[in-house]
């Protein structure tokens, strides 16, 4: 994840509130550092300040959807007027968010804008296999099909969406399991998972959360 940042001490913030979360964050703290990343990196989503030094954050934006990037952009910006919003939405934004902010809802957005990034496809990796997302179900290399529970895909799905990052057990926790009381309800479920489909398909990171691995 890229994060577009001039307040060097927010910047930090966040770049710990998403490691923690699981994401991997690069930081740049102006325009023109963002637009160089963001058009020679690969990043899954984009945090995007709008009043950034030597290059607006909006100008930015504009040039990399000029030059076919398509990853997602969430704005962040004290700017909050409607008008505001409606000019970063135009620029090419897919999500916009207003200043000061509370982090439960920052991540809540940056959840819906990687789902949407999953609408158009049907299977997601895992090694010799596949997840398919419409029937949910794991595909095995010689063809053969794995159900899963609710939970048990919503886990794995989200482990294999950021198939690089380690997700803290806490993190899983809130946001699957946030209706459950239990608090070994994470490695339960990872227990099933492993049932299903042998012990390789989520590594264990002793002391930092669980990643996905390979069936």
């Amino acid at each position: 994840m890229l994060v577009v940042e001039d307040d060097r001490e927010l910047a930090g913030m966040l770049a710990e509130l998403l490691a923690d979360e699981g994401y991997e964050p690069e930081l740049a703290h102006d325009g023109q550092r963002g637009l160089h990343l963001g058009l020679v990196g690969r990043y899954d989503v984009m945090i995007v300040d709008r009043r950034l030094p030597v290059m607006d954050g909006l100008e930015m934006l504009a040039g990399l959807r000029r030059k076919g990037v398509t990853t997602r952009v969430l704005v962040l910006s004290a700017l909050g007027d409607v008008g505001d919003r409606v000019d970063g939405l135009d620029a090419g934004a897919d999500d916009y968010l207003v200043k000061p902010f509370e982090a439960e809802e920052l991540l809540a957005r940056l959840r819906a804008l990687g789902r949407r990034d999953l609408d158009g496809a049907e299977c997601l990796p895992l090694g010799t296999a596949e997840l398919d997302l419409r029937r949910h179900e794991v595909v095995l290399a010689v063809g053969d099909r794995v159900t899963l529970s609710g939970r048990e895909f919503e886990l794995l799905r989200t482990l294999a969406q950021r198939p690089k990052a380690i997700h803290p057990r806490e993190s899983l926790r809130s946001n699957i399991f946030a209706d459950s009381t239990g608090e070994s309800i994470v490695d339960t479920y990872v227990y099933y998972l492993r049932r299903k489909l042998g012990r390789d398909v989520v590594r264990t990171v002793h002391g930092l959360g669980y990643q996905i691995g390979a069936v």
